[in-house]
């Protein structure tokens, strides 16, 4: 099975923290649908898989049409063979949901919302240029939901400036008492080139040091599990059976294509991104040649591809996947040393959930990394590269 990225670059205005790819110039979405639909069928036979998951993801889906939507949805439904209880999810800003366009977007094959609330907190918002109100987001659930929306996931931020513990637990009780089946959680990242980077660089906010973000992150994972909801990766927590299953392709190292600028794909053995310029995307597809780059993964890459994005989750039990038997042909004595460890997928994954052991999420200026702490000896990569760990820092993906 596989999944299809869709990526809408197009916000009304940027948020001061948001390094990706997006922009505001609105007046492009009519030729840029036609692009997109044209990627789709030349991508057509990248994957060569059933599609189970469909993702639109921004910049802000929402701020397409229906009329667009129904357009990029006819031209999949007619490409590609897509399961009947596929997960297809949209990404919105609360201010876009409003009455009229939720009830169109129920004709759609949509089925699961993507809310980015971020905070509670109307000076924060304010702050971090989102365009809604803590009300206007209540309201825009609440509607969803009359609606028949019944997969719902909402996107929070920690770690934000002037941050107390008492405004995040406020921000976790608000989002309880909405009670939707997803919640994602993600600690700020002051990235180079955003507005925000400056506003650091010029002292007017400060970054929440280790040990208060550490707080913060403990606290959400004590809140969210006393009301029921499933920790099953480092920044997601779902109610029982309602991960994201698109996702957590990605996690399980499912096949993906990803249409649109700077959209990655995977089909197994390589990577490769599109082009990340509007204009240059449109003009390539127009022209039928899409522009994008290759990276072809030796076994080494995927494997430990396959640890960094395994030791971010709950969902998969088996540390093997695959690598077996590729894995005892190159050296049986790899193999050995490999079994003589795999604590790792065992008692490492245990000892997280007993909170033994935690993975720490860090701010970073290029990249998003966590830190293992604990007295754990776990392999990260092939013998010549494994590391014994007792804190040890690994990209994330995200």
């Amino acid at each position: 099975m596989a999944g299809i990225y869709i990526h809408i670059p197009f916000c009304k205005r940027r948020c001061i923290y948001c390094d990706f790819f997006s922009t505001t110039c609105s007046e492009k979405i009519p030729t840029y649908v036609d692009a997109l639909c044209k990627e789709l069928d030349i991508r057509k036979d990248y994957a060569d898989e059933e599609i189970e998951t469909i993702y639109f993801g921004g910049g802000t889906p929402s701020q397409l049409s229906i009329d667009e939507l129904e357009n990029i949805f006819h031209h999949i439904y007619n490409i590609y063979k897509v399961k009947e209880d596929a997960e297809i999810t949209l990404e919105a800003n609360p201010d876009d949901l409003t009455s009229d366009y939720v009830e169109q977007l129920r004709r759609l094959p949509v089925n699961r919302l993507s809310m980015g609330i971020q905070t509670f907190h109307e000076e924060t918002l304010r702050l971090l240029h989102r365009r809604h109100s803590a009300s206007q987001a209540i309201e825009a659930y609440h509607r969803c939901r009359e609606a028949g929306f019944h997969n719902i996931s909402i996107d929070l931020m920690y770690g934000l400036p002037g941050e107390t513990l008492d405004r995040w637990e406020n921000d976790l009780r608000q989002a309880l008492e909405l009670r939707p089946e997803h919640i994602s959680a993600y600690h700020l990242i002051y990235e180079e080139g955003t507005a925000l980077w400056k506003l650091k660089e010029e002292h007017q906010v400060e970054e929440a040091d280790e040990d208060v973000s550490l707080q913060f992150f403990s606290t959400l994972i004590e809140r969210l599990t006393e009301a029921g909801y499933q920790h099953y990766e480092i920044s997601n927590f779902s109610l029982p059976g309602l991960h994201s299953r698109h996702n957590s392709s990605y996690w399980l190292g499912k096949k993906y294509i990803g249409c649109g600028p700077s959209a990655h794909s995977y089909n197994g053995t390589s990577r490769q991104w599109n082009i990340a310029s509007l204009d240059a995307y449109i003009s390539n597809m127009e022209n039928g040649e899409p522009c994008f780059e290759v990276e072809e993964l030796d076994l080494y890459t995927r494997y430990n591809d396959f640890i960094i994005t395994r030791i971010r989750n709950a969902l998969l039990d088996c540390f093997y996947n695959g690598f077996t038997t590729a894995v005892v042909e190159l050296n049986e004595h790899i193999m050995r040393k490999i079994v003589s460890e795999q604590l790792f997928a065992t008692e490492a994954r245990e000892r997280w959930r007993n909170k033994e052991v935690y993975f720490v999420p860090h701010r970073t200026y290029k990249e998003d990394y966590f830190t293992v702490r604990g007295e754990l000896e776990v392999p990260l990569s092939l013998p010549e590269k494994t590391q014994s760990l007792h804190e040890t820092t690994i990209p994330c993906t995200r």
